[in-house]
């Protein structure tokens, strides 16, 4: 069942959005404020978040970049801001879908349905028989990440450096910590929010230049994975 957290800090609405989707047939719970949501995930990560851009205690559009940065959700903007800038600075800090308010319960359902789809046939959801999984490859002679299909991008000393460890040990979960010291050398002065940073800035890089997302994976307690398909590289 498809897990939703809808942040919105209007009671009436919240309420509305949460028993509408669980009529629905899908898992919805809500909380009002940011504070709440950071409560919320830490204790039963959601698969989709439905989130206002005006809360009382932060800025949805920080909230949305703090999303990317330390979990892998869908996001779906619901907000009052209908100006061609606010929706570009919507997508361009995370979501994947950037819908007004006075969108009908039944076009917010149909978003979800249809984010809830995309996400499991992303790569490494295993939504694709295994014959016809592609495969990423990194070739550690040219600093460079292809994707499925061929696409390419090029990456920094410090891009490189954290690929390089989570395509190793492809499909498991390599802890912040580890990162961060294999990673930091010889900066003394890093932690985990540079390397949330780091993470944040390649997914975007990945996903403009190969035109895919990039399959890492933040996993709760245990640190990041890569969970795709990996083909023999360049050593």
């Amino acid at each position: 069942m498809i897990s939703i957290l809808v942040v919105e800090d209007e009671p009436s609405l919240r309420a509305d959005l949460v028993d509408y989707l669980t009529l629905k047939g899908l898992q919805a719970r809500g909380v009002g404020n940011g504070a709440a949501f950071r409560n919320a995930v830490a204790t039963d990560p959601p698969r989709i978040v439905i989130l206002d851009v005006g809360l009382p205690d932060a800025d949805g559009f920080e909230l949305a970049e703090e999303i990317r940065r330390t979990g892998d959700f869908g996001i779906i903007m619901l907000t009052a801001l209908a100006e061609p800038e606010d929706r570009i600075r919507g997508f361009e800090a995370g979501a994947d879908i950037y819908l007004m308010k006075q969108a009908t319960l039944r076009e917010i359902e149909a978003a979800v349905l249809s984010l809830a789809r995309r996400l499991s046939a992303a790569p490494g959801q295993g939504a694709e028989p295994p014959e016809r999984q592609d495969a990423w490859a990194l070739d550690r002679q040219d600093w460079r990440l292809t994707a499925p299909g061929g696409r390419a991008t090029r990456l920094t000393a410090t891009e490189f450096a954290f690929l390089d460890l989570v395509l190793r040990h492809a499909g498991e979960p390599i802890s912040r910590d580890e990162l961060v010291r294999q990673i930091a050398r010889p900066i003394q002065h890093w932690d985990s929010r540079h390397l949330d940073s780091i993470v944040s800035r390649l997914r975007r890089k990945v996903q403009t230049d190969c035109g895919r997302a990039l399959p890492v994976k933040m996993i709760y307690g245990r640190g990041y994975a890569f969970t795709a398909p990996v083909l023999s590289t360049a050593a």
